[in-house]
């Protein structure tokens, strides 16, 4: 079973990445939190990889941060959660949002996930709140402030690596908690501190 992929990020794009390592091309299935996180393709690139074995496919599941892969390990537990929806579904919440609904209960939000409906959104609470103890519940941002998930939504539009734009806000609340309470103030303050 392949675990982990260390290598040469040969090209991305949303939902796929292939990295060569040792002059094979590995085409990894990717969520969008992990496709946005990615460095440029020529850099090199680590995921943890979830390999699936069928009699028909060997398929390959990548992601950049540990958490997200356990938590999609989780997720195809849930009966009629294959591995594609578990990647449509960290792909429409990050995963700590993930957690948070579904041990909160939060159909409401579960069901805004393309393939997620009422019926599917409650088989995962069931099967999975008490399952979900060891991971976050709250966004790392969370305690920034309100305005913190949207700044680090603008600065990955921008073009910043997400890791870098997290650092970057905490880092701006951490000079002025107050920040955190307002989007203007406190995209200037993490620009400052990702520049």
């Amino acid at each position: 079973m392949i675990a982990h992929l260390r290598g040469r990020l040969f090209s991305k794009q949303p939902g796929q990445a292939i990295v060569e390592a040792g002059g094979v091309g590995y085409d990894v299935t990717i969520s969008v939190p992990t496709f946005t996180a990615l460095p440029k393709e020529g850099a090199e690139v680590a995921l943890y990889i979830h390999t699936q074995v069928r009699e028909d496919v060997l398929a390959l599941f990548g992601f950049l941060d540990f958490n997200e892969k356990r938590l999609f390990e989780r997720l195809i537990t849930v009966s009629g959660v294959g591995p594609k929806l578990a990647v449509t579904i960290l792909s429409g919440l990050n995963p700590e949002r993930t957690v948070t609904a579904i041990r909160a209960q939060d159909h409401a939000t579960l069901t805004r996930i393309p393939g997620v409906g009422k019926k599917l959104a409650e088989r995962l609470v069931v099967e999975l709140k008490d399952k979900l103890e060891d991971m976050a519940a709250a966004p790392a941002g969370a305690s920034a402030g309100p305005a913190a998930e949207d700044v680090l939504s603008a600065l990955v539009n921008l073009g910043y690596q997400r890791p870098a734009a997290q650092k970057a806000i905490e880092s701006a609340v951490a000079k002025n908690k107050a920040a955190g309470e307002n989007f203007d103030e406190l995209f200037r303050a993490a620009l400052q501190v990702i520049r």
